[in-house]
């Protein structure tokens, strides 16, 4: 009787934040249909939320695997960054997020959207690393790289070669520049460019 009641106790507290429709279960993975998950941090915020519509919980190396992901990144109570992916893997206690193929982060306040082909996130860090056909692209230019890192300083770093692209009045190509590095302000919409001594060669403001 006891073991039934600690049973009854401790199930809700293992899906707080999840709402999933179970559809298989054996002994190492359980797989969840419509998987919606909110991950908080220890005073109770709200980092990020997943969702899914095919999912599996890797009960030996407690990790998730997801299709089709949806990953909502809060500032507060608000949505700061929307990230899509064919597929992704939560582990370390969800503090890793791990996304592969045609991987898009858009910002929800600016018409700027971020590709790649693999994009891995330590909440911890607030990093996130995006490696493969790396995209960058808003009203006013366009920015690739094999390689871009984005900082909670609201700055991407592009890693070289870097191909910078200008838009003109109808989309069309204006100039383009090649650089060892170069680095997008959000915040003041601007670009500089710098060589292997971290000497700033040039700044570009929108």
């Amino acid at each position: 009787m006891n073991n039934i009641f600690k049973l009854i106790i401790l199930f809700p507290i293992l899906i707080v934040g999840c709402t999933p429709n179970l559809i298989e279960e054996n002994k190492i993975k359980q797989k969840i249909d419509n998987l919606d998950m909110i991950i908080y941090s220890e005073k109770g915020d709200k980092i990020y939320s997943i969702i899914s519509p095919n999912s599996t919980y890797d009960k030996i190396q407690l990790n998730f695997n997801l299709k089709k992901t949806t990953v909502n990144i809060f500032e507060g109570e608000d949505i700061r960054y929307v990230i899509n992916s064919d597929s992704s893997k939560l582990t370390n206690n969800n503090e890793i997020v791990e996304l592969n193929g045609n991987v898009q982060l858009r910002s929800l306040n600016k018409n700027e959207i971020l590709n790649g082909d693999y994009l891995i996130w330590n909440i911890n860090k607030t990093k996130y690393e995006l490696t493969g056909n790396v995209r960058f692209e808003n009203n006013n230019i366009i920015l690739k790289s094999p390689k871009a890192n984005l900082g909670k300083d609201n700055i991407i770093e592009f890693f070289n070669p870097v191909q910078y692209l200008i838009k003109g009045k109808n989309n069309d190509k204006k100039y383009e520049i090649n650089s060892e590095n170069a680095y997008y302000n959000i915040k003041t919409e601007s670009i500089s460019f710098s060589s292997k001594d971290k000497r700033v060669r040039s700044v570009i403001y929108f």
